[in-house]
This record gives structure tokens, C-alpha cells and sequence, in this order.
């Protein structure tokens, strides 16, 4: 690590540190503009300051709602440097959901994209936040952000103090949740990844391709944080399709990307003749997680590109294991070792460790200088934990070797396409529904997306089971929840099966329809799958 990197981390002033060494060199690369390093850090310092005249403070929460373009970057950092509480929100959310996530983190302050006026405005009405900065054009009630920038000096604040990022996860059950750590903590594990350089990022040489969205966990750290941390550039796509990709790679001589396996079978789905036409040699390292890659998908994908692939286990709430292509190869499936041992246990509901390949929930530790907590929610907070570790309710096992391999998630929580998606919020909305006597939402295989939403419907008394009751739900549910959450198909079933207690097994109808024989039987079409 560069002599001082650490102490700027630590202040949130990484951008100010590589602005200072090589100010002309290209920060980031987006259809909506282009920032140099010098550039972006003086954005930053004239966003601090002009939240800061509006009347916000250390610990202020501001949400931000933005497709990936520059003024998103401006906008973290200068939370980083102001010592504000950053909440992005999924701008493909309804304003309902929108407003929830506003309010629930507590926002002074929103600032949104004019692409997203709408919810934007709705979300800010119901958190009733103290002002919005309207970016790429007019939000009626926001204020210019360009004009608020305006006339703002441009030299580093004179006191720096670290903020924070609080991003909301699905997590298992109900409404999504903030996971909070303290900036403390937060840029203790910042410096840390900077420190290990784990991906080899070169300054001024890198080139990083941001494949997803950056109000995404992922995105956020791996293409952003840490490779401008690192002072390398970073290429922004707005909405993800695989050919651009390749032809980004090409274009800008990229290095380094970050993907979902998704994205693998995309890529790996384009005709031999597209993805010959572009040179693909620039790329040194290709990370991914969010969701378990099919071995023979991601075997395929490093038998293109070469042995660059690099896999992690992680979530919102925290990182697990790495593991690179060589080590992946002669354990097929592996997420990584377990470094160092005890770091991951397996164990019993109540964190008792379980042996070698004895499969079991997977407990991560949590350093207790760094551990997060749900935000207005102690009692899932609590029930995460046991002692000094936490579990996500993912399951696997790990090898006579120290490798941990995942075999199942949650009963309830779906991973489509490296997105998660609570099926109880889709439970409680079809259940709003007066044809729908009970549903139970699960996750269905599905070789593109991992998983795709499923919705089990047993119809109120006197309903008829169509398919056009089926198109019906599908369209009830697009009109509440984001896309990417809506049933892809709705099956009928005479009783959905709850315990006496009114316990639903859900995990009797995953297991059903991941059944070598299940033939479901599902009519009506959602869309063409999860977008980030």
C-alpha cells in the first residue's frame, strides 16, 4: 500500500490521496460523463460543503437514488469525507418500497437521479426529509444538484470525518433491513482490503468494468470502493448486456470486473463468432459471488478466459471466503478455505460446531470491533447471532481440508440472478389478492437466473384455477412490487401445506419442485428475469 493510503482511508479521503498523485488520470468512465481524479475529488469537496450549508451533520442519513453515473461516485464520497450515513436505494423499486427504505433509515436528505422524479419525490414526501438534490434535470421540490454545487470551494474540507454506507438486505424474512456498522468499523475494513490489494490493482494502469448496479452490496465494494481506493479507473455500465461487455473489455483495455453467474451464462450463450471479434487479453482478474455458480457454467467460463477467476462468499453483513481458479479447478464447487481456521464454523441451530463434512447453518465471526447490527430491528439483530458469530440461514458443510462448500440456502430467502428476493413481501401481496386463499413464494431452479420466483397459489373457496387467474396475479403483483420480484409463474395446489400451528413448510414445496419428477405446472409470464 502507497505510504499515507492508510490515513486517508481512514478519513475517507482516499480520492483527495490519489487526486494529489495523479490528478489527470481518468477516475471514471460512464455514458453520463467522465470524472478525473482531480475532478471527482473537487465534486465531492463541493457536495460536502453544500450539505453541510443545508444543515446537515456527522451522522446525518441521506438516500440516494441513482443509475450508475458520476454523481453517484460524488455522492459517497463526500458522505465518506462529511461523516454522513449513505443509504442507495434500488431505483427499481415502486415509491412504496422506495419511501419504506427513505424513512426506515431515517433520511434528512435525498438525492435522485431526474429519471427517477416520481418515486424520488413520493419517497421524500413520506420520510419527510428536510430537502433533495435533483440530478440530470428538474424533481419538483429538489433543488438543482449542479446549482447546489455551484460556487462551493473545491479544496479538501478541513475536517475530514468518516461517514458510512447503510445498505438494506432482504436478509430471510419481511421488509428489507439497514445493516449497520459503526465508520469506525467501516473504515477499519476498508484500509484492511486496500491494505491486501487482493485483486492487484495498479495505479493509473487498472481498468475496472462495473457490470451491476452500484446501489448493490457488490458493486459497491469490489467495483468501486476499492479499485478507486486503489487509484485505478473505473468504467461504469448503466444497465448490464453481455456483448457491451465484451465490447467495453475490448475498448477500454480492462482489467478487472466484477460478474454474477448469470452474466457467465450470458456471456457463455453469445455465438462463438460474437465473441471472437473482441480482444479479451486485457483482462487480468474476474471477480464474482452473489450467488453459487453451476460447476459446469463457471468450468466453461475459465476454460474462455483463462484461470482469472476469483469467487467469494459474502453478504451485506459480511465477507467469508475467497478462492481462485487454480484451487476452484481441483475443488470443483468450493467457495474457498476457510482462512484462518475458525473463522467459519458449521454448526446446529443453536452454533454448536459441527465435524468435517457434516452439513450444517454456516456462522461467520464477527470481529467485535466490526459488528454490525440491523438498524430498529434488535430482535433480528439478536437472532443472528450466537456469541460472536452470525449466521444468514445458509447451509453447507466444510471438507477434511478446510474448504466450505454451500449446499442449500435459507429455506425462504431466492437468489435470482445474484439478487435477493423475500418471499414473504410477495407472500403478503398476493395475499391481497381476493381470488388467493393462501401462498406460499419459493425459489425454482432455473439454469439462467439460479433461481427463479415461483408462486404456489391455493385459491380462496368458489375461485376457479386459470390460466388466466394465473396472468391476473402476475399482473396484480407488477403493479405493487418491483420486477425483479414478481412471480415468473404462479401454480395452483388444493392446499398449501402449514404445520397445525400455521407454520408454513416452504421447504416441502422447494424440495418438490427441485425434484428430479416435479412437472409444475405453472402458467402466466413475469418478466424476463431479475434486474439489478
Amino acid at each position: 500500500m502507497p505510504p499515507g493510503l492508510a490515513d486517508s482511508a481512514r478519513q475517507g479521503l482516499t480520492l483527495s490521496f490519489w487526486a494529489d498523485r495523479q490528478p489527470d488520470a481518468q477516475a471514471i468512465i460512464a455514458d453520463a460523463g467522465t470524472r478525473t481524479f482531480g475532478e471527482l475529488n473537487a465534486r465531492a469537496n463541493q457536495l460536502a460543503r453544500a450539505l453541510r450549508r443545508r444543515g446537515l451533520s456527522t451522522g446525518d442519513a441521506v438516500a440516494l437514488l441513482c443509475p450508475n453515473r458520476p454523481e453517484f461516485v460524488e455522492a459517497v464520497a463526500a458522505g465518506q469525507r462529511a461523516g454522513l450515513r449513505l443509504t442507495t436505494v434500488n431505483w427499481h423499486l415502486t415509491a412504496d418500497e422506495a419511501g419504506y427504505i427513505v424513512e426506515d433509515c431515517d433520511a434528512r436528505a435525498v438525492i435522485a437521479d431526474r429519471s427517477l422524479g416520481d418515486v424520488a419525490a413520493e419517497a421524500a414526501r413520506r420520510a419527510r426529509v428536510q430537502f433533495g438534490l435533483a440530478v440530470g434535470g428538474d424533481i419538483p421540490g429538489f433543488d438543482p444538484y449542479e446549482e447546489a454545487l455551484a460556487g462551493e470551494d473545491v479544496d479538501d474540507i478541513d475536517d475530514p470525518t468518516i461517514g458510512s454506507t447503510m445498505l438494506y438486505t432482504s436478509g430471510t424474512t419481511g421488509r428489507p433491513k439497514g445493516v449497520y456498522r459503526p465508520p469506525e468499523a467501516a473504515a477499519a475494513i476498508a484500509s484492511a482490503a486496500l491494505a491486501s490489494n487482493l485483486f492487484g490493482y495498479e495505479p493509473g494502469r487498472s481498468v475496472h468494468l462495473c457490470t451491476g448496479p452500484l446501489y448493490h452490496a457488490a458493486p459497491l465494494a469490489f467495483s468501486l470502493s476499492i479499485p478507486l481506493g486503489m487509484g485505478a479507473s473505473v468504467v461504469l455500465m448503466n444497465g448490464w448486456e453481455a456483448e457491451a461487455t465484451l465490447a467495453l473489455v475490448d475498448q477500454h483495455r480492462v482489467t478487472h470486473t466484477h460478474l454474477v453467474p448469470t452474466m457467465f451464462h450470458r456471456l457463455l450463450a453469445l455465438p462463438e463468432d460474437v465473441r471472437a471479434k473482441y480482444d479479451l487479453r486485457s483482462l487480468r482478474h474476474v471477480m464474482h459471488g452473489a450467488a453459487p455458480c453451476p460447476v459446469p457454467i463457471k468450468r466453461a467460463f475459465i476454460e474462455w478466459v483463462g484461470p482469472i477467476v476469483h469467487e467469494y462468499y459474502a453478504a451485506t453483513e459480511g465477507i467469508g471466503t475467497f478462492v481462485d481458479s487454480p484451487t476452484w479447478l481441483a475443488k470443483p464447487g468450493t467457495v474457498g478455505q476457510v482462512l484462518p481456521p475458525g473463522q467459519i464454523i458449521i454448526g446446529d441451530d443453536s452454533g454448536r460446531p459441527l465435524g468435517p463434512n457434516q452439513v450444517g447453518l454456516i456462522y461467520l465471526k464477527a470481529p467485535s470491533s466490526a459488528r454490525f447490527t440491523y438498524h430498529k430491528a434488535q430482535r433480528e439483530t439478536a437472532a443472528a447471532y450466537r456469541g460472536d458469530r452470525f449466521t444468514l440461514g445458509d447451509v453447507g458443510y466444510i471438507d477434511d481440508d478446510g474448504y466450505l462448500y454451500l449446499t442449500d440456502r435459507s429455506a425462504d430467502l431466492i437468489i435470482s440472478g445474484g439478487v435477493n428476493i423475500a418471499p414473504s413481501e410477495v407472500d403478503g401481496v398476493l395475499l391481497l389478492h381476493p381470488a388467493v386463499g393462501d401462498v406460499a413464494t419459493i425459489g425454482r431452479p432455473s439454469e439462467e437466473w439460479g433461481e427463479e420466483v415461483l408462486a404456489v397459489v391455493q385459491v380462496a373457496p368458489g375461485i376457479q384455477a386459470s390460466p388466466t387467474l394465473a396472468a391476473e396475479l402476475i399482473e396484480f403483483c407488477r403493479r405493487r412490487l418491483a420486477g425483479y420480484k414478481c412471480p415468473r409463474a404462479i401454480d395452483f395446489i388444493d392446499a398449501v401445506p402449514r404445520h397445525d400451528s400455521g407454520k408454513l413448510y416452504r421447504r416441502v414445496l422447494r424440495d418438490r419442485y427441485r425434484s428430479a419428477d416435479a412437472a409444475p405446472g405453472g402458467s402466466g409470464v413475469a418478466p424476463d428475469g431479475p434486474t439489478e
